[in-house]
């Protein structure tokens, strides 16, 4: 083999050097990329609102891919496009809007729009439990669900006699909820499905 090499440098090229480049596939395996961070889950439907935190990426555009939050007058702020509407568009309606604005500036914008945080569809509890909170409202969260993130009740809460406030045409309406038979499977009707600005009491 000593001697082929010698006499054959051009062969010990061909025959090795693939052998090396397949080495070092494996070590390109983790992925540092914007698109291996975790999203908050939305639905297709999901119309972003003041205060969410959103992840804009524009394509080879570093510059311009950012993780923005919505103001309060529902607007984000970007470079070349300055003020932008966003609250109350969906994700991708957003997209093709930021898209519109870029291909002005640049050949042919891949825009993509994530939903890192939802901050502004919250439901709030309160009373006898081990953590009040006001957490993000995911899509079709139920009361259940919602208490789950409390870390229990204290020795003194109701569980039979927990309610929803809820504001109905300008109206506080009060729905039961009987935590012990919802969780037998029992009164299916009480784990009703949330809405922003739902106050669970535990008393």
């Amino acid at each position: 083999m000593n001697s082929l090499v010698r006499s054959c440098p051009l062969a010990f090229v061909l025959l090795f050097a693939p052998l090396a480049g397949a080495q070092e596939t494996p070590a390109q395996k983790p992925d540092a990329s914007p698109k291996a961070t975790a999203a908050t889950p939305v639905d297709a439907d999901y119309k972003i609102g003041p205060q969410d935190v959103l992840r804009i990426d524009v394509w080879k555009e570093p510059d311009i891919t950012r993780t923005i939050p919505v103001r309060p007058d529902g607007k984000i702020s970007l470079p070349l496009l300055n003020d932008v509407q966003a609250a109350g568009l969906t994700p991708m309606q957003l997209a093709a809007s930021l898209r519109g604005g870029f291909s002005k500036y640049l050949n042919n914008p891949q825009v993509t729009v994530t939903v890192t945080e939802i901050n502004s569809r919250r439901v709030y509890i309160t009373g006898e439990v081990n953590r009040t909170a006001a957490i993000p409202l995911l899509p079709g969260m139920t009361a259940l669900q919602a208490l789950s993130s409390t870390g229990g009740f204290t020795q003194f809460a109701k569980l039979k006699d927990i309610y929803i406030l809820r504001t109905e045409d300008g109206k506080q309406v009060k729905h039961p909820f009987n935590y012990k038979e919802v969780l037998k499977g029992k009164l299916p009707e009480q784990n009703i499905l949330l809405q922003p600005g739902d106050v669970i009491v535990v008393p």
